[in-house]
């Protein structure tokens, strides 16, 4: 399972994109965000385009439980339900735990 490392920012945004990309063209389904600490706009942006490549090659892309900064941004931005791949985000802590 691809794992991006503990920042995903307009610094390193290109290449953990590419990373993942490629990850999703090798059959990956997962992709695991538990190290992923610091975050800004192109998280979001990041994350969006890999669901967008996986729903192009009929993938479901499972990015587990978000972190919570990413979870914010996400929110902020209303696109919760986008990266969850579900008709409901989860709203709270507690739901965001599987």
């Amino acid at each position: 399972m691809f794992k991006p490392a503990n920042s995903l920012t307009f610094k390193n945004a290109s290449a953990v994109l590419r990373d993942g990309l490629a990850a999703i063209a090798g059959g990956q389904s997962g992709i695991d965000l538990s190290d992923v600490t610091v975050v800004d706009s192109s998280a979001v942006a990041t994350l969006l385009a890999w669901r967008r490549e996986a729903q192009q090659r009929g993938v479901a892309l499972d990015f587990g439980v978000l972190p919570a900064n990413l979870q914010s941004l996400a929110d902020l931005y209303g696109v919760s339900v986008l990266l969850h791949g579900t008709d409901t985000a989860p709203t709270s802590a507690t739901d965001r735990h599987h």
